[in-house]
């Protein structure tokens, strides 16, 4: 059986021309050569499949594309496309240059290559989160600290900072801060987000004390000033002025007020008043003092060295005593009391009662002042020599020398015994209290029926009793003239 030898192939040749080849042929039958001549054409080129080759591009850090896969064609056999990338890094992170090579290599050794440049960079900055909304606080120290806010970035991933706080102190009751987030990639792309912050003070200091804002009290109570305590939210400096005012009036002399006021401020110029309102009911005050004993003949006496108020503007008064003794203004003159029989040594003297009515301290003042004026400085005249004694009485209504009269010691308290002799010893007229009123009437039954003694010397004895005296004896002459 024959073999069809033009089924068989050649080797290739990549330098064409002709070549003969020998083929040994066996079969069953027989065997033997023959020859076959081949003509075979080298391939000349490689190419890419692609009609648009990847070309040169720049792009942002988070828009780099994928390779593409590129495919290759010969004439003579199949070829293999070898990808390979290179970087070379830029100033930051995310700024670099990416070098893509494809590479094609036949059996016979052509070569082909593309070569793409990708110019990465990064002009995009970090997308910044919402700024917190502006607030305002009453104090500096009720303004927190800054917290961290995070911004998205395109190449380097989330970018987390803290704010940081500018002041704005011009006006320390009205400061201004602004805190700014400032979020920067790693090329130095920034973002930035803002929130304003108002410091301003409009509230004033408050009272921390109790205080009774509505008081009813008596003119003799009215309760001392309260000391009270404010506190300031903001600082500790709290000025506070007082002032009361008091509605009282002398001449009305009637329920009156006080008010109290107490206005408080900080240093930003917050203001407040608390008041307290005292309705005072007009009283009177009562004072009783007692002045003591003084004698009459020790001089004058001021009343207000007694007086406890401070107030001398009030009325004198003398309520009780002999008004012998007078009362000018304040001045009480005692001396001119004279002595008797109810004002002298060991009668107790004279109570007096005096009453200065004033006002003090929004009250009705009214002192009461007592003494007692008496003559225990004073010696009386009790003795022998001091006793004046008539030597003569006329009886006949002229006013003078109308009856016998013992005088000179009319305060001595002596009981005076009285006999009165004629001159043959009879007992005219008797009296064992005897006072001073004899005008020479005969006593009943002295001399037959005559009421009058006729004229001419008559004698006495008298004696004054419990005076320590001897017995006083002598002459007294009744007459009509």
């Amino acid at each position: 059986q024959a073999t069809d030898i033009s089924a068989l192939t050649a080797p290739v040749l990549c330098d064409g021309g002709a070549t003969s080849v020998t083929y040994n042929i066996t079969d069953l039958c027989e065997s033997g050569q023959d020859t076959a001549t081949f003509t075979v054409t080298a391939p000349t080129s490689v190419s890419f499949d692609q009609q648009n080759l990847p070309a040169d591009i720049a792009v942002e850090c988070d828009s780099v594309p994928e390779s593409e896969i590129l495919t290759a064609s010969t004439s003579c056999g199949s070829v293999d496309v070898i990808y390979s990338e290179e970087r070379t890094d830029g100033n930051c992170s995310s700024s670099y240059e990416l070098k893509r090579t494809w590479t094609v290599n036949d059996n016979c050794g052509s070569t082909i290559a593309h070569t793409q440049i990708i110019i990465v960079s990064d002009t995009t900055a970090p997308v910044a989160p919402s700024a917190p909304a502006n607030v305002t606080f009453e104090c500096i120290d009720n303004v927190p600290v800054a917290g961290n806010l995070t911004a998205v970035d395109n190449c380097t991933g989330n970018i987390t900072v803290g704010g940081v706080d500018t002041f704005d102190n011009t006006n320390p009751c009205n400061i201004i801060i602004t805190r700014t987030w400032t979020f920067t990639d790693d090329c130095g792309n920034t973002s930035s987000v803002v929130q304003t912050i108002t410091v301003i003070d409009t509230t004033a200091p408050e009272l921390t004390s109790d205080l009774d804002t509505d008081l009813t009290v008596s003119c003799a109570n009215v309760p001392e000033i309260p000391s009270l305590k404010f506190t300031d939210n903001c600082s500790t400096n709290v000025d506070v002025v007082f002032d009361e005012t008091n509605s009282f009036d002398e001449a009305i002399l009637d329920d009156y007020e006080i008010i109290r006021t107490w206005t408080v401020s900080d240093a930003c110029g917050n203001k407040t008043t608390y008041t307290q309102t005292l309705h005072v009911t007009l009283d009177e005050v009562v004072t009783e003092i007692t002045a003591g004993d003084k004698c009459y003949d020790d001089g004058i006496v001021n009343l207000n060295d007694y007086l406890q108020t401070t107030n001398l503007t009030g009325v004198w008064e003398m309520l009780e005593g002999n008004t012998d003794a007078t009362l000018e203004g304040n001045i009480f003159n005692p001396t001119l009391l004279e002595l008797s029989l109810d004002f002298k040594p060991g009668t107790g003297g004279i109570d007096y009662l005096f009453k200065y009515a004033t006002t003090d301290s929004g009250c009705v003042s009214v002192t009461y002042v007592s003494m007692n004026i008496n003559a225990e400085c004073t010696v009386l005249p009790c003795g022998s020599e001091d006793v004046i004694i008539s030597k003569a009485i006329t009886p006949n209504g002229d006013q003078w020398n109308e009856n016998f009269e013992i005088n000179g010691v009319e305060l001595c308290g002596f009981v005076i015994d009285v006999k009165i002799f004629n001159r043959w010893g009879a007992l005219v007229f008797e009296s064992h209290n005897y006072q001073n009123d004899w005008n020479g009437k005969a006593m009943s039954g002295a001399i037959g029926n005559a009421s009058k003694l006729p004229n001419g010397t008559y004698y006495y004895i008298i004696i004054l009793k419990d005076s320590g005296l001897n017995p006083f004896t002598g002459p007294v002459y009744i007459g009509t003239k």
